[in-house]
């Protein structure tokens, strides 16, 4: 099952190439050497906003401002990279944008939002919370609701799996982030599209491993919480749409802990002195549990995101692991 044919996502990048440019998939050497097998890093840390939600905001509002220009602005619930990318592409549009963050969010990635023109609430102890609070928000008024999932965004996020696939075809597997769903669905879209074998490997946190639960039990499965400083997975309830898609189009779910993803943040940091999140990170992760599978092949890992805080870099420059 796949959302959009190969021409849709070619558009899809026309109109997201107006806005940005393509971002970077490099070879790093250094990372080659410690897994042991040629490592491509897709690097959707360089986009705008500093992660590939960017690229959902730009076709989520032109199709908004097509097919509801009645709407003022629009409402979301975000953890912070999808938050920049619906207050980036509505403010350019003219549109405001009414964002929720549960308490204790990241505290620059809040700065970053209202940068970017966002209108920010603070409600509720999570993401999943502060989703109901935002689509509650938008029956009651004219700003339309943006979900953590819908085709529009996963049609401009699917424009960075078909880079990193058209760069290299070859690839043996690719390891995506899994949060709301979006990342991990535009690239097995992409590979469908395509028409390639690459093999997709999702990763969840362990602390928030409902996507991994999910699949094994073949329906949603919630989790009582999500605690990861890997925040952009820091998800409860699984969403049933990309569910779906990414539980017979991915070859395989793997969780990693806190502590793997903070030595993941290190080595990029080391092997490429990229800035890495915690869901950015989780790919090299789980690449690093399979290092012995893996070796001798041509695998890519996806750099969703390099928005973290300072205080919890620097802690995990230090050896430590932040706390949720």
């Amino acid at each position: 099952m796949t959302l959009f044919d190969r021409e849709e996502i070619e558009a899809a990048r026309t109109l997201v190439y107006s806005q940005m440019d393509p971002t970077p998939q490099i070879t790093w050497p250094l990372l080659g050497e410690r897994i042991g097998a040629q490592v491509v890093v897709k690097h959707e840390n360089h986009a705008p906003t500093g992660a590939f939600k960017v690229r959902g905001g730009i076709t989520f509002i032109d199709w908004l401002r097509r097919e509801h220009p009645e709407a003022r602005g629009v409402v979301t619930a975000t953890r912070g990279n999808h938050g920049q990318s619906q207050a980036r592409a509505a403010t350019a549009a003219g549109l405001e944008a009414k964002i929720y963050v549960p308490e204790g969010n990241s505290v620059e990635k809040n700065a970053a939002m209202r940068a970017f023109g966002a209108d920010l609430h603070v409600f509720g102890s999570d993401f999943d919370t502060a989703k109901e609070e935002a689509m509650r928000v938008a029956t009651k008024g004219d700003y339309y609701p943006v979900p953590p999932f819908h085709p529009e965004l996963v049609r401009g996020v699917a424009t960075y799996g078909h880079e990193l696939l058209t760069a290299h075809p070859d690839l043996d597997t690719v390891y995506v982030p899994i949060g709301c769903g979006s990342g991990i669905v535009g690239t097995i879209t992409a590979r469908d599209a395509l028409g390639l074998s690459t093999r997709i490997v999702g990763v969840v946190s362990a602390q928030a491993a409902g996507a991994q639960l999910s699949v094994a039990a073949g329906r949603p499965v919630e989790t009582n919480a999500a605690r990861t400083f890997a925040d952009g997975m820091a998800v409860r309830v699984p969403v049933p749409a990309a569910l779906d898609i990414y539980a017979t189009g991915a070859d395989r779910i793997l969780a990693v802990s806190e502590a793997e993803i903070a030595a993941a943040v290190r080595l990029y940091f080391e092997c490429t002195h990229n800035v890495a999140e915690g869901a950015g990170a989780a790919p090299l992760a789980a690449l690093l549990q399979e290092r012995g599978a893996m070796a001798g092949r041509k695998v890519a890992v996806v750099l969703s995101g390099g928005n973290i805080d300072t205080g919890w870099f620097a802690r995990i420059l230090a050896g430590g692991v932040p706390d949720a």
